[in-house]
């Protein structure tokens, strides 16, 4: 598989009306190939590189990417951070990296999805669907919530405690946006799951973000555990 160019001529219509427009980067040519046909198969317009750089490039002509994290130049991880800090498009990582610990690392990266190989091709576009479906959710566009200390910009996603900007995952953003637009709200755990995630998570994926989040806003009771129920935004 060689490394290949976005097109010039952008995202018009060689694909079916439902299909997407997938990068998959992947060093394995015979796997990548097989997934590319696959996704052929199933309406999308399937196109892929072998290495991070060329991937850098590529993802602004994509819908979505299916990110392997064995490459030959860059670990897949700095791909995903690298494109996480430029653009929004939903990224799921397919790996034979195994581990919880390694799961955890990619969306910490700001992944959406973490998929280890070997997978089933219903799974891997079940997910895929679901991605793009939580992808098209987003938070009321352009408009700003403060909380006391905390102000969160909608429109540009970002988030400041005290004056002082402060760096989140593509999943920490939605999760506190979704706290902060309901106030004094407790949000049940499902819920959270089903409009963040898409409900393809566990309950740990929550707990995990929530922990980060505690963290990065610096103090834990900017988040309320509500036993048995939700969560819902403080005001420390």
């Amino acid at each position: 598989m060689r490394d290949r160019e976005p097109a010039a001529t952008g995202r018009s219509a060689v694909s079916m009306p439902s299909g997407r427009r997938i990068l998959v980067v992947d060093a394995d040519t015979a796997g990548a190939e097989s997934l590319l046909t696959q996704l052929r198969r199933h309406g999308h317009e399937a196109f892929g590189v072998r290495r991070g750089e060329a991937a850098l490039r590529a993802h602004e002509d994509a819908d979505l990417v299916l990110l392997d994290l064995e490459l030959p130049d860059l670990d897949g991880l700095e791909v995903c951070r690298a494109v996480r800090a430029v653009s929004r498009v939903p990224v799921i990582i397919v790996t034979a990296r195994a581990s919880e610990l390694d799961c955890v690392l990619g969306l910490q990266a700001g992944a959406d999805d973490y998929v280890a190989k070997p997978y089933g091709l219903r799974e891997l576009m079940a997910r895929i669907e679901a991605v793009m479906r939580r992808a098209a959710w987003q938070p009321a566009p352009a408009r700003e919530i403060r909380r006391g200390r905390l102000h969160i910009d909608a429109g540009s996603r970002e988030v400041m405690v005290d004056g002082e900007e402060v760096a989140l995952t593509r999943k920490e953003f939605d999760l506190l946006c979704l706290l902060a637009s309901h106030p004094d709200t407790v949000i049940p755990r499902k819920q959270l799951l089903q409009q963040v995630w898409g409900d393809s998570w566990s309950r740990r994926t929550v707990d995990t973000h929530v922990s980060s989040l505690r963290g990065k806003l610096g103090d834990s009771a900017w988040i309320v555990t509500v036993r048995g129920v939700g969560f819902m935004l403080g005001n420390p």
